[in-house]
This record gives structure tokens, C-alpha cells and sequence, in this order.
């Protein structure tokens, strides 16, 4: 028996085949776009602008740091500044009571005086009991003459509410102790210590200058004066 093959039917069975073809076709093509957009190749000019971005970027933060640390700077250099006016306003004064002081000997117009103590200051020790002064001793009244003599120093203190006088040798601890030796003829400074006893508040100080000719001198100073803007402690 023979049999033959109708074109119909080929053509009938070839229309899904084609269809599926074109399909798989489409899809491929379909993958292959969205894969070339994922992974295709960048503009010509992206990795210009990213390479110029992040120069941007580094400059700016660059500006930053360096605006940062100029006004770091600045103000160090202000506070420095402020500092060296504070100290050159303090020096000036300073300087001004030295011509003040000055012109009291040697200005025309200066008012004449005996020997004086001029100014007596006490500062305290690593000791609380230990007290270092400094008096400053003046004279102008004879030009020229050299003054000497001893300065003792005695300080009047309460004493669980009741005064008493200590005496130089008491304040250096040594009986019959020497005074302070001075000699000079317009000013001069002398200095040395003293140790107060403990628990005793003191009121006053009394300095004592013995010249080698003529009567003594004794003046007085309350503890506040003298110990006026002297540190509390070391």
C-alpha cells in the first residue's frame, strides 16, 4: 500500500514550528538588549567626569582643612596677641612707678624726706610658716650722703585671741640675732625671712631701721599691706 504526504499537512505542521522559532528568536534578542544595557560599555566621556568629580570633591575637602586650620590659627595668634598686650600694659605701668619713683630723688620739684622705709613686702614659702620680705629703704634728704645701718623687722599677732609682740630674734630664730645690714644713698633694697609660730594670725609688722648715727626709725604696716597681692601658698 502507498501512501503520499498532502502539502497540507506539511504546511499546517510548519507554521508552529516557525512561530516558536521567531519566539526563541525574540526573546534572545530581547536578553541580549537588556544584558547589553546592564553590562554594555559606558559613555566615551564617564570616566572623564568621574576622574573630574572626584577632583572636585579632594579640592574642596582640601579648602576645608585648610580654612579650618587658618582659623585655628587665627585665634592661637589672637590669644597670643592679647597676651603680649596684657604683659607690655603691665610693663608700661611698672615702668611709670619706677619714673614716679625715680623722680623723687632726683626731679628739682621732688619732695625731700629721711630715711623711710618706702615699701615692705612679705610672700610665703613652701613653709606656711616660712615668709620671705623685701623692704625697699629710701632717703633724698642729704644728697649724696650714704646711709647704714640695720633693718629688724617685729610682728604683732593674735594669739588665741590675745596680742602679742614677736620680736627679730623670735622671727629668725636665733636670740640676739643681727639685723639686716643696709647701705645706700638714695634707695635699696634688703631682704631675708621669717618664721611665724603656728596657729598664730598675724596683724601687723613693724620695721625698725637702726642707722649707724642718728635716732632710729620704726614704721608700721598691717599684715593685709604687706602681704597684698602675694600667692596664698607655693
Amino acid at each position: 500500500m502507498q501512501f503520499f504526504t498532502s502539502p497540507h499537512s506539511a504546511t499546517g505542521s510548519g507554521h508552529p514550528r516557525m512561530a516558536f522559532v521567531l519566539l526563541v528568536l525574540a526573546a534572545l534578542a530581547f536578553g541580549g538588549w537588556g544584558l547589553w544595557r546592564a553590562y554594555g560599555p559606558t559613555p566615551a566621556n564617564a570616566g572623564e567626569r568621574l576622574r573630574e568629580a572626584t577632583a572636585r570633591i579632594d579640592a574642596l575637602e582640601q579648602e576645608a582643612a585648610t580654612l579650618k586650620r587658618s582659623d585655628q590659627i587665627s585665634r592661637q595668634a589672637n590669644a597670643d596677641l592679647q597676651g603680649t598686650l596684657a604683659e607690655r600694659d603691665e610693663e608700661i605701668a611698672g615702668l611709670r612707678a619706677d619714673v614716679a619713683f625715680y623722680e623723687r630723688f632726683v626731679g628739682a620739684t621732688g619732695q625731700r624726706h629721711g630715711l623711710t622705709v618706702h615699701e615692705l613686702k612679705l610672700e610665703p614659702q613652701r613653709d606656711p610658716q616660712l615668709w620671705h620680705f623685701v623692704a625697699t629703704l629710701t632717703q633724698n634728704l642729704n644728697r649724696g650722703a650714704v646711709n647704714s645701718g640695720h633693718l629688724l623687722l617685729s610682728v604683732e599677732v593674735s594669739d588665741a585671741g590675745r596680742m602679742q609682740k614677736l620680736a627679730w630674734g623670735a622671727l629668725r630664730q636665733q636670740q640676739n640675732a643681727p639685723g639686716i645690714e643696709y647701705s645706700f644713698k638714695y634707695f635699696q633694697q634688703v631682704e631675708g625671712d621669717l618664721v611665724l609660730p603656728a596657729g598664730v594670725k598675724p596683724v601687723r609688722v613693724i620695721a625698725r631701721l637702726v642707722p649707724s648715727s642718728g635716732a632710729a626709725v620704726e614704721q608700721s604696716f598691717t599684715w593685709g599691706d604687706a602681704t597684698a597681692g602675694a600667692p596664698a601658698s607655693r
